[in-house]
């Protein structure tokens, strides 16, 4: 900790969100909430079929509704331009929700696609219209059912950022050899996003000009998307959103309502507001995929780990998708001698599935944390004590050293928080009255990117500090976060500073997304406020105010205030900003940096019923330094309750002959409530990594990771019974 660090002391501190009370009173204002002259309100109509062409749109009775002002067509809709190509050299592209260019053509992609938009005077006129749009139909052949499907999954092709696939030694071989082994399948279905805040944009144009509220977590790639499809140039689109009511993952790309409201603006010449219905979100913005996968381990007698297979299906939409990177915590988690990985994805006529927290790993920490379990068992060997026997040195792949890694100190400390040595280690041997006690645990593995960030940080005589940075604010405490950091660096108290945010009019960030956003403005934060410093320096030299404070520093300087910046969002600038990027993503590549963590559960399953219930719960995480306690705290629990979720309740029915989501609300897609999550002891190393700002890591996602497959284990101590497709539900625990 830096003198600095010791004398204000924000760095660790427990500080509540700069945004709480604007939040808890109802002074915010969401993406819905902002009001225009003349405001309309737009309704979308969805299509009824997964793959085909329209052949008529009667608008009659639509158009026949009270206050109903236009009914946008394929007819009759203003020109937009096609989405860019997914390019790693413009990561603006890769926020493209779906490659439709929507309301051009008669196309039809995927059951749910918006077909038709209502504008009218009040939103209830809106949907009333948009239900009495008729729309017919030529159907196509179409391929929507994912597990008939699976045989025509091709290989998934990686980038630099995000490997598909990994090989070491001989895998198939050894664990035909091996003494032991374990080869089973696991099938994890669709999910669907479920934030607080459904998807809402207010758009307005001023000539060529336009405005955008919308609830994003992706500001300024949304900025230069939104840009590109209606052909104006980046300067004349602003994007706004200091406030976004959930997002994880959802929220990231750009979906059909964002483009939809502007358009619907642009064909009115008057203010447009669309927040879609929860089944709105459901039909036309993207979800987890289903995956189907393969884990096949071979060991000694001892548990040394000869081979690890892990092989994955997933599923990605026709007109686009984001396939899982399933396989990737098995490329670092176990010290195996041979190692295959391969992932593969099928395309279907759905709708493009898209990140939700923590992509590939909480699904793929499922089967193979599960897998280590059922090799566990197999073996008679406490599963903790399998996976510190096969902990590695190194990356297991490539031989990376690790930047940091604590997971066997994370492990005990864990161990001992939940009493693990009072488990007894055979099925079905403890219990409570009528109920089945079982106690599991798992592995939370997620890795770490860095991007670049543009930052201003202005220290003003007064002693006040603003932080101006475009980054998206979701409810994780960001803002407040950032302003710990600046208060830290300059050595002056957290109420002291005001940090700008959520508007692409600031200096552009990237997306609040892979768990590096705190760690990527941190990083030009403190670029900045060093510069400040330097400047403080010199102007003490100069004006003989040598070791003074910088209010002092300042007045005696005559200075009104000292301004520093790191980056540009000029056309240079951003030249360099890529050239920043790909240094830093090139120095990066000399480590594996994650974050890491063990997760212990116990379950209740009643013998007769089968009812279960999870009881306790103890996580112990190795994120490096904690910036604020509270707010991680907050973050951590909260992955685990959404693991909880995906664990014993998630799950996105489709239709397997018309790809029609089933049950798109939340009365029939089960989230978890309060009854059904238990106190949640969570902890963290505190032990920052020296290669990272501030010694800080990610962690949004890694709470997610392991907790399904904790609880799987859990369930199988509980009651002998290994439950390999998830969701657990009462049909795969009763007797």
């Amino acid at each position: 900790m830096t003198a600095l660090q010791q004398r204000t002391g924000s760095v660790g501190t427990p500080v509540d969100r700069v945004d709480g009370v604007a939040k808890t009173t109802g002074t915010a204002r969401f993406s819905a909430e902002h009001t225009y002259p003349g405001l309309t309100y737009a309704a979308v109509v969805h299509a009824t079929i997964s793959r085909g062409r329209i052949t008529a749109i009667d608008t009659t009775r639509a158009a026949d509704i009270a206050g109903v002002i236009k009914v946008i067509t394929p007819e009759n809709a203003p020109p937009l331009k096609p989405a860019p190509r997914v390019s790693m050299l413009n990561m603006s592209s890769i926020v493209s929700g779906t490659s439709v260019n929507y309301l051009q053509d008669n196309e039809v992609h995927w059951d749910g696609q918006p077909v038709a938009v209502v504008v009218a005077e009040t939103s209830e006129a809106a949907k009333e219209a948009a239900a009495l749009v008729d729309v017919t139909y030529r159907t196509t052949e179409s391929s929507v059912d994912f597990v008939t499907a699976r045989l025509q999954a091709q290989v998934q092709k990686g980038n630099p950022l995000l490997p598909a696939g990994a090989k070491k030694g001989d895998a198939a071989a050894a664990l035909a050899g091996a003494a032991v082994s374990v080869d089973a399948e696991y099938t994890t279905p669709p999910y669907n996003h479920n934030a607080l805040e459904p998807h809402s944009t207010t758009a307005a144009w001023d000539g060529d000009r336009l405005t955008v509220h919308d609830a994003t977590q992706s500001i300024g790639w949304f900025r230069t998307h939104l840009a590109l499809r209606f052909g104006i140039p980046e300067a004349n689109v602003r994007v706004i959103a200091p406030y976004v009511g959930g997002g994880f993952g959802g929220k990231a790309f750009v979906w059909p309502g964002t483009v939809l409201a502007a358009l619907a603006a642009r064909a009115t010449g008057r203010p447009v507001r669309l927040t879609l219905t929860r089944e709105g979100v459901y039909r036309t913005v993207g979800g987890r995929t289903p995956s189907i996968q393969r884990v096949a381990l071979g060991a000694t007698q001892d548990g040394k780990l000869t081979a690890l297979i892990h092989q994955s299906v997933a599923r990605v939409g026709r007109t686009g998708g984001m396939p899982e990177q399933i396989t990737t915590q098995s490329r670092h988690l176990y010290a195996a001698e041979n190692i295959l990985l391969e992932q593969r994805a099928v395309e279907q006529d759905v709708l493009p599935t898209t990140s939700m927290r923590a992509p590939g790993e909480s699904i793929g920490t499922f089967a193979l944390e599960s897998a280590i379990d059922e090799l566990a068992d197999v073996l008679g060997i406490d599963p903790i004590d399998l996976r510190m026997h096969n902990e590695p040195d190194r990356d297991p792949v490539d031989g990376k050293p690790f930047a940091h890694r604590m997971l066997r100190e994370a492990y005990a400390e864990g161990a001992r928080r939940f009493g693990w040595s009072a488990r007894s280690p055979q099925p079905r041997s403890m219990n409570d009255g009528r109920w089945l006690v079982g106690m599991g645990v798992a592995s939370a593995f997620h890795p770490l990117m860095l991007f670049t960030s543009n930052v201003t940080v202005r220290l003003s005589a007064d002693g006040t500090v603003l932080v101006r940075c475009g980054f998206q604010e979701m409810g994780m405490g960001g803002a407040t976060v950032q302003g710990q950091i600046a208060a830290d660096a300059l050595g002056v108290p957290f109420d002291a500073v005001r940090v700008e945010y959520g508007d692409s009019a600031l200096p552009s960030a990237p997306m609040a997304g892979g768990s590096m956003q705190t760690a990527s403005v941190a990083n030009s934060i403190l670029e900045a406020c060093a510069k400040i410093r330097a400047s403080l320096e010199s102007l003490a030299k100069r004006s003989g105010a040598v070791g003074q404070a910088p209010k002092a520093v300042l007045a005696k300087a005559g200075v009104p205030h000292v301004e520093a910046a790191v980056g540009s969002d000029t056309r240079l600038g951003k030249v360099t900003g890529q050239m920043r990027m790909m240094r830093q993503v090139m120095r990066d590549r000399r480590y594996l940096r994650a974050a890491t963590g063990a997760h212990f559960c116990e379950v209740r399953v009643d013998q007769d019923t089968g009812e279960l219930r999870v009881s306790r719960w103890t996580s112990v995480f190795d994120v490096g330094r904690v910036i604020n306690p509270k707010t991680a705290g907050s973050q951590l629990r909260g992955g685990i309750i959404m693991g909880i979720g995906m664990a014993l309740a998630e799950e996105t029915l489709f239709d397997p002959r018309t790809g029609r989501i089933m049950n798109p609300s939340l009365a029939e897609y089960h989230l978890p409530v309060h009854a059904d999550i238990p106190a949640i002891d969570v902890s963290w190393l505190g032990d920052p990594d020296p290669t990272m700002p501030l010694g800080l890591l990610g962690l949004g996602e890694v709470g997610i990771t392991g907790v399904a497959a904790a609880v799987a284990n859990a369930v199988h101590h509980a009651t002998g019974r290994r439950v390999r497709d998830l969701p657990i539900t009462l049909d795969k625990l009763v007797p």
